[in-house]
């Protein structure tokens, strides 16, 4: 079958290209898929132009624009096991990991449905005058270019697609080419749901070819991208010269910072899974360890020895904690970034290569990583490396923390660890990110919006200003009692 979905039809790529998608954990073929090019886009971006010009859904009313999230939350919930399976053979994530993803994506929907279902988006404006009847009403933006990466596919799919649906937008989704798969599931469980044909669109292919006509073409009103910084400032400079709205998500380099008091064994704990979860793969993960200087030798002793044996191994092993990156070029990638860290100083106290497990020579694995006695100025310590890899700083109280959390041109997430209520709620409010955890680290919920400070991005996913980034909001005035002003008698 082919698996681009351009106006309510699945067709192949005009160009005939295709792309293997070959799991992370083994090198295994999971499937050819069709690969978009321009033609293909512009297709795409023309059927979601005519949808959203001359269909029914922009002009559906909200209640019934709820339901049918809601019914494609029921859908989700349906096929679970088989979405799971799917984003995992494409990610190489563990099953485990992926199933989890999928409850979040049902509650990504169901809270979207309910909130556009509600309504109470509009507002009366009192002129003052009871002569006018003024109100602010909130439209859809029109048609939505949404670019998704490739680490959390359907999470961050679902992130963009419930609240423009919600809004009544209609929309061409591009995810990343490595894990096109859940996306594909999607396009039908909105058809089985009822969305109307042209409201949904889905191209395959590389950013560059497939990507890019989305954000240069002026019949696009928005895009919405998530990935990395390099390609988000490429995206604002294509829009630019048609002055689309946009919205980027673009990762972060994310500060955790464990004061003396901090609770010990939690706070160990949470150290591992802020960075090893996923291999590190996490715009939100905790790559920066900032630990108070009496802390810092046992409390970083004990985080190595613990990542030290932290099993590796591919989506259905029982047994793994954490498995493959993406593939041999991002490994690559952090294999360099390692060098480097190494190279300006960094004490490398575990990991920083690949395991000599025979059993994962197939697969793109990398150790649990933890890099110690780092400073601020080290490129290890300033560059996202999006892998297991840890970095470990020290500092000596509460205006150094502070000071080094914020030395990063990112402001995505960052958290706090004191028993101390008052200090950690100092610190928590002077972080610059969009997202600060005290005593925790990752947890999320689709009513909190999401969203980055500095170069980690603008706009806000998730919450009610998740769904506001699909809106326009227009002022409608109406004169009661219309008559002639006499200005120019």
């Amino acid at each position: 079958m082919p698996e681009l979905f351009i106006g309510g039809r699945w067709t192949a790529a005009v160009s005939g290209q295709t792309r293997e998608i070959r799991c992370p954990a083994d090198g295994t073929l999971v499937a050819t898929v069709d690969e978009a090019g321009p033609k293909d886009a512009a297709a795409a971006i023309v059927a979601a132009r005519d949808a959203f010009d001359s269909g029914p859904w922009p002009s559906t009313p909200a209640a019934e624009r709820g339901r049918l999230l809601l019914r494609v939350a029921d859908l989700l919930e349906r096929d679970k096991a088989a979405l799971a399976r799917a984003e995992s053979l494409d990610t190489g994530k563990r099953l485990v990991e992926s199933a989890y993803d999928m409850d979040d994506i049902a509650n990504c929907f169901r809270y979207f449905g309910n909130l556009t279902a509600a309504g109470g988006t509009d507002r009366i404006v009192d002129t003052g005058n009871p002569g006018v009847d003024s109100r602010v009403v909130h439209e859809p933006v029109g048609v939505c270019a949404l670019i998704t990466p490739w680490n959390y596919p359907l999470l961050q799919t679902s992130w963009k697609v419930a609240p423009a649906l919600g809004a009544g937008n209609t929309f061409v989704l591009k995810p990343s080419e490595l894990t096109p798969h859940t996306a594909i599931m999607l396009m039908s469980l909105l058809t089985e749901a009822g969305l109307p044909a042209g409201a949904a669109n889905l191209v395959l292919g590389a950013g560059p070819i497939a990507g890019a006509p989305l954000c240069e073409d002026p019949r696009v009103d928005m895009v919405s991208f998530t990935g990395g910084l390099v390609t988000g400032r490429r995206i604002m400079a294509a829009a630019a010269p048609t002055v689309k709205k946009i919205a980027l998500e673009l990762g972060g380099k994310n500060p955790n910072i464990v004061f003396a008091d901090a609770d010990y064994e939690a706070a160990v704990d949470y150290a591992l899974t802020a960075v090893f979860l996923h291999s590190g793969q996490v715009c939100s993960a905790g790559a920066r360890l900032l630990v108070q200087e009496e802390l810092h030798d046992a409390f970083v002793e004990d985080v190595v020895a613990r990542a030290r044996e932290i099993p590796l191994g591919g989506p259905f092993d029982e047994n793994a904690r954490t498995g493959p990156l993406i593939s041999a070029a991002h490994r690559a990638k952090v294999e360099a970034y390692v060098a480097a860290g190494l190279a300006e100083g960094a004490v490398l106290r575990c990991g920083g290569a690949r395991p000599d497990d025979p059993a994962l020579r197939d697969g793109f694995y990398y150790l649990p990583t933890v890099l110690d006695e780092c400073t601020p100025g080290m490129s290890v310590v300033r560059d996202e490396s999006f892998g297991p890899v840890l970095t470990v700083e020290r500092f000596r109280d509460e205006t150094e923390a502070i000071a080094l959390a914020n030395d990063t041109i990112y402001g995505l997430t960052g958290a706090v660890w004191s028993q101390d209520v008052g200090r950690a709620q100092r610190v928590a409010s002077r972080l610059r990110a969009g997202t600060v955890w005290i005593n925790d680290f990752q947890p999320y919920v689709p009513q909190a919006e999401w969203g980055g400070m500095k170069q980690s991005g603008f706009g806000r996913e998730l919450g009610p200003a998740g769904l506001a980034e699909y809106q326009e909001a227009k002022h409608v005035w109406r004169n009661l009692s219309p008559r002639p002003l006499g200005w120019f008698e």
